[in-house]
């Protein structure tokens, strides 16, 4: 597997004295445009509109917090840190099935108190210093979770992905070339954006890959055939009762491959202990105008309507692995999740 420079899309959100500066993932491989965010409801409005996708807004909410304590710097203490839970609140709110964003704004907002009551210059670095802290998490987890990842993966497997992985998919791809093993991939084309043609299969093929595309509809041929070895997916979030959330498509090839014998495994850093069950995770859902269209161009009359649920749900039956930053778990096992960080704190401080 030939390893390249870092993939366009390692870095694809940037904060800068003027803005936050975000690359468009709708023009995406085909143009290389970034879209200028003065504020952070500029930053809520560019992820409401797909702008950037995946790991990308986590990292927009990380910076629209320092630009959000840059608006708010001249008010006093008490105000300004009011002025930074609205923004947090309305860049949760931009996607509300992933909690990244979530936790994007909390690990600002744990530096800006840790500072104490600021404002001005000193709110702006506390602010700055928990968007560096965030920056750094995700980054740390990402690469522990693709070691994990990779050593799932025997040498020469095929690996069927659908929608992005970003970060998850970067790391996984390094952990294996650093193994020695290769690699191939089969990626769904991901409607109505196109995330897996444009994002996925770039990425795969700028890392040295070799990648394979597919429509959304011969998942299920593909595993059928024998042609795919591992099932392998980002979740946008995993309960602790085990349900993968993720892009929608997620659902029905985890039960093509659960027929097929293929395993699948499902990426995210931390299952979330704010979501016991399934029911506890809101699934957006975006305007059915947007599957009528692809890349701009209308695929159907105005004599339908579109439907646009865009996440689904994969039930624990289905999955074989949860891999997490901390390993692999069973997704009936998700509370081990937590003991193993118990077991981690003991032995580092003892009894």
């Amino acid at each position: 597997m030939r390893q390249t420079v870092e993939p366009t899309l390692a870095r694809s959100v940037r904060l800068d004295d003027g803005g936050v500066l975000i690359l468009d993932r709708r023009r995406f491989p085909f143009e290389r445009v970034w879209v200028r965010c003065a504020t952070a409801e500029d930053v809520a409005v560019a992820i409401e509109d797909m702008v950037t996708q995946s790991s990308g807004p986590y990292f927009a909410a990380l910076f629209a917090m320092v630009l959000a304590a840059r608006d708010a710097a001249n008010l006093p203490p008490a105000d300004a840190r009011a002025a930074l839970d609205r923004a947090g609140a309305r860049l949760i709110a931009s996607r509300s099935t992933n909690n990244h964003l979530r936790k994007a704004v909390a690990v600002v907002l744990a530096e800006v108190d840790a500072a104490g009551p600021v404002a001005g210059a000193d709110l702006v670095a506390a602010a700055a210093r928990g968007a560096a802290v965030g920056d750094e998490r995700y980054r740390s987890a990402s690469r522990a979770l693709g070691e994990h990842s990779a050593k799932l993966l025997p040498d020469g497997a095929r690996v069927l992905t659908h929608c992005w992985a970003d970060a998850y998919l970067i790391e996984t791809v390094a952990a294996v070339s650093r193994l020695g093993k290769r690699v191939s991939f089969f990626c769904t084309e991901t409607r109505p954006y196109l995330q897996g043609a444009r994002l996925t299969a770039e990425t795969l093929a700028e890392m040295g890959v070799d990648t394979t595309l597919i429509t959304d509809g011969m998942g299920a041929a593909v595993l059928g055939a024998g042609e795919v070895d591992v099932l392998l997916t980002a979740a946008d979030r995993v309960t602790m009762d085990g349900h993968v959330v993720n892009k929608v498509g997620t659902l029905g090839l985890a039960i093509a491959a659960h027929a097929f014998g293929v395993p699948f495994h499902a990426q995210v850093q931390a299952p979330d202990p704010a979501a016991p069950t399934a029911a506890d995770v809101p699934i957006e859902h975006r305007a059915g105008d947007e599957v009528l269209h692809t890349l701009g161009v209308r695929t159907a009359s105005d004599k339908v309507r579109g439907h646009y649920p865009a996440f689904d749900v994969t039930p624990p039956r289905f999955v074989t692995t949860i891999v997490t930053d901390r390993g692999p778990f069973a997704p009936d096992a998700l509370a081990d999740y937590q003991c193993f960080q118990d077991r981690q704190d003991y032995r580092r401080e003892g009894p």
